[in-house]
């Protein structure tokens, strides 16, 4: 049973839907869960659910918001939500950590307190996609804007051996995000990138499109954190209009809503693979320990999914993985 610290004091909905979240999650996994935050507050929303058994809290006396400026309130507020669930991580206390709250604050918090794994300047947020022919890992989606080539090249062996040892993908195909195919298309970063990956113990295909992200031609796309995060969320708002549209079309008329009965299971998959809340969190690849991202405005199926994406990631030794590949 694994052991996870759940920021209950971050994100735009917390603590309520957080908590409503980590209960839902706990009560179908199974795993221990520590609510991390004013425990006043905590108590109070715990109330209304009487399965709750897996459940403990956590006092926190500070509360990190979502627009303050990340490393240096991460220092100023000691006693934040956020800081305690790391340190919780750090002495062995929890296996891993989800907050919906501040990247910015989550990313300082998580190198101050973990550290990085060998080899790690950067730390990146690694997203799952779905693709036409199963999935496809993004990174980095946020937590560097500014990026080096040199950067960029630790993301794709991170992205790499995610891909094959916890993705389970032989020989996971690794491609640059640009705007054209040609070695010579893109901006500076990109430009001096490329040849540098080409001389990268991995499977590099070269420079892939936008366009290419969802085709199955890749497995693993490499960008900094500016356009990732763009890509994120367009991603997003496009898998939520989808499906809304689709929902509108099949409520309109009587022989659609009598096919949609027939079509209800395929629907069903369809919103898991393209709605953020179906989709949890990201994982923070490159910081020694299990740290999961989960979206800003995340409600309860969001935060009980991104719980689920901490299981998988305790229960895969994603860190270990990492550091022994580091380590070589």
């Amino acid at each position: 049973m694994a052991r996870i610290a759940v920021d209950a004091m971050g994100g735009d909905h917390a603590p309520k839907e957080i908590i409503r979240g980590a209960v839902e999650a706990s009560n179908e996994i199974g795993d221990s869960i520590i609510l991390v935050g004013i425990e006043d507050q905590i108590e109070r929303e715990l109330h209304k659910y009487p399965q709750r058994d897996n459940i403990s809290i956590q006092h926190a006396s500070e509360v990190i918001g979502m627009n303050e400026p990340p490393a240096q309130i991460v220092k100023q507020k000691k006693d934040s939500s956020l800081n305690i669930a790391i340190s919780l991580v750090k002495r062995g206390i929890a296996d891993g950590i989800v907050s919906a709250g501040n990247t910015g604050a989550l990313m300082a918090s998580s190198l101050f307190g973990l550290g990085r794994i060998r080899g790690i300047e950067r730390p990146a947020i690694a997203t799952i996609f779905p693709s036409t022919k199963g999935e496809v890992l993004l990174l980095d989606m946020g937590a560097n804007v500014d990026c080096k080539p040199k950067h960029l090249l630790q993301f794709a062996e991170m992205g790499s051996i995610y891909s094959k040892e916890v993705m389970h993908v032989p020989n996971p195909r690794v491609g640059l995000l640009n705007i054209g195919e040609e070695p010579e298309k893109g901006n500076e970063l990109t430009i001096s990138t490329y040849p540098l990956m080409k001389r990268l113990n991995i499977n590099f295909i070269g420079n892939v499109e936008s366009k290419e992200i969802l085709s199955g031609k890749v497995d693993v796309v490499v960008c900094d954190g500016f356009i990732g995060n763009l890509i994120l969320k367009f991603g997003e708002s496009l898998g939520a209009m989808i499906y809304e549209i689709l929902k509108e079309e099949l409520s309109k008329h009587p022989m659609s809503k009598l096919g949609a009965l027939f079509l209800l299971p395929a629907f069903k998959r369809l919103q898991k693979k393209i709605v953020y809340d179906e989709l949890g969190g990201a994982l923070l690849l490159g910081v020694n320990g299990i740290v999961i991202k989960a979206h800003g405005r995340a409600k309860s199926r969001a935060i009980k999914n991104a719980i689920k994406v901490a299981h998988e990631a305790i229960n895969s030794n994603v860190v270990s993985v990492l550091s022994r590949a580091g380590e070589g």
